[in-house]
């Protein structure tokens, strides 16, 4: 069992810092997945903390047919796909929010992407449509196995394995087009 699981399990059996054990260890990587499908570090955040909330006042229960990780960013995922659906029928921002969450954003990845290879990746990973960029997010940068990110994205193994080649070849054209020299993935 991992140690989310066992973080889990604790706190299900009444021990309160197995949820802070599972906060701090998948807080930061799930905001930044989450941040994939809304486009807005403070929706992210927000969602984020809804998935830790469910988490402490639903308790839903974990099988273990996966990784707790998985389990838990599939609980995050169905939140943030939720919020866009209730949020597709409401306004858009205003231009001032709008502005102020991109440079919010914008800080956040400066801070966490250190170099200007990173950087290029990234902002060519932002063009990529939100399927794409999220199966690769999973994959390559928080570290699921590709069934892992085919059990968050709903995905059987053949379609993420598709997904995950058009993904990169989508990936590798933004590059080319901002003058990046490919390297094999």
């Amino acid at each position: 069992m991992d140690n989310g699981a066992s973080s889990y399990r604790r706190y299900l059996e009444g021990d309160d810092e197995g949820i802070a054990d599972i906060v701090r260890e998948y807080k930061d990587g799930l905001i930044l997945y989450l941040n994939g499908y809304v486009d807005n570090l403070y929706t992210a955040e927000d969602l984020t903390e809804d998935t830790f909330f469910k988490l402490m006042t639903k308790k839903p229960g974990f099988s273990g047919r996966s990784t707790f990780k998985t389990w838990l960013y599939t609980i995050g995922r169905n939140i943030a796909v939720d919020w866009l659906r209730r949020e597709s029928k409401q306004t858009e921002l205003s231009p001032e929010d709008m502005e102020q969450y991109q440079k919010d954003e914008s800080d956040l990845e400066h801070a966490y992407i250190r170099d200007e290879r990173k950087r290029a990746v990234h902002k060519s990973l932002r063009k990529l449509a939100p399927d794409y960029r999220a199966a690769l997010w999973l994959v390559y940068f928080e570290d699921f196995s590709g069934r892992e990110a085919a059990a968050i994205l709903r995905k059987n193994d053949r379609q993420m394995k598709n997904l995950l080649y058009r993904a990169k070849q989508s990936l590798k054209s933004e590059l080319e087009k901002e003058g990046f020299t490919y390297e094999e993935f």
